[in-house]
């Protein structure tokens, strides 16, 4: 074989220059991350969550973005049942809420439902979801299938910002307390009275209680974060009610003063993604006479410390 006849067998092809830069655009994609309130808060555009499995770095950044921004927004999200629940497994694991069945074939997708008629909104007080578990769930994901004309926004407030504006006395007091948590709280057993009644789980306990510590310290950041609600929590372990009221009434008003909150308005295909163990919401009820449905996917999370 001559030399020439060996070099041309050896040579290396380059690559065109737009094969190339479509290699290089897949793998440096950045997100585009806009902020929406000072204290919390971001949507991101321009992903279409179908395509996260052919891009994990776009998974990473994404999670990277949930703590930092602590709640996230996407818009126009064209998903089935099947390509949401995927999307939420990149960030953890689905668990069965115990209170409403999920949707047909899918037991940890759950509806959350107003119809026409009804005047009473699921969930609609302020709180931290199932902070009543022994493990509250990591995060929750909500996808708008079908919204009123008008309202039906949600709240979201920042408990870290809620904790570091503490003074330092009541930081050191606040950290040798636990508050105990129950699923029976009257404010929040009433929103949820005609869910159980009509697409409850059967095997549901009527209640659940739990103790945590009112500021738990977060698992990837290490922050501290506020960690009591008004929904669940009735007084801190030691104390009565009646002598835990007072300064729970304290930490509930301060804990969702406007500076630490971000308002998202929904449209159909939007998604809300936030971290359970640092943020609380509150979903607004005035939209009486218009239907709201959304889905609801939680996220396994680990016992607050």
């Amino acid at each position: 074989m001559s030399a020439r006849s060996l070099r041309s067998l050896i040579t290396w092809k380059r690559p065109s220059a737009c094969a190339t830069s479509n290699m290089v655009a897949a793998q440096r994609r950045r997100l585009s991350v806009h902020r929406i309130a000072g204290s919390l808060g971001a949507e991101i555009h321009d992903v279409d969550l179908n395509e996260l499995g052919e891009n994990p770095g776009l998974v990473k950044e994404i999670r990277e973005a949930l703590l930092q921004h602590q709640v996230l927004f996407f818009r126009n999200q064209e998903l089935d049942a099947e390509g949401y629940l995927k999307f939420t497994t990149f960030f953890g694991k689905p668990v069965e809420y115990p209170f409403v069945k999920g949707i047909d074939g899918f037991p940890t997708i759950i509806e959350v439902l107003k119809q026409e008629h009804e005047t009473v909104n699921f969930g609609g007080i302020w709180h931290s979801d199932t902070s009543y578990f022994e493990n509250p769930p990591m995060g929750s994901i909500l996808w708008a299938r079908e919204v009123p004309p008008y309202g039906g926004d949600t709240l979201f407030a920042d408990q870290y910002a809620a904790y570091e504006s503490l003074s330092d006395g009541l930081k050191n007091t606040l950290s040798n307390l636990k508050a105990v948590s129950t699923s029976a709280k009257a404010d929040t057993s009433k929103t949820r009275e005609d869910r159980i009644r009509d697409s409850g789980s059967s095997s549901a306990k009527d209640s659940f209680e739990a103790t945590h510590p009112a500021v738990r310290t977060h698992p990837e950041t290490g922050r501290k974060a506020l960690y009591v609600n008004v929904a669940h929590t009735s007084h801190f372990e030691g104390w009565s009610e009646e002598e835990s009221a007072p300064l729970l009434e304290y930490l509930f008003k301060h804990q969702v003063k406007p500076e630490f909150t971000c308002r998202f308005r929904w449209q159909v295909g939007s998604i809300a993604f936030w971290d359970n163990r640092c943020v609380q919401h509150n979903p607004i009820n005035d939209y009486h006479g218009f239907k709201r449905r959304m889905l609801r996917v939680t996220l396994e999370g680990d016992r607050p410390v």
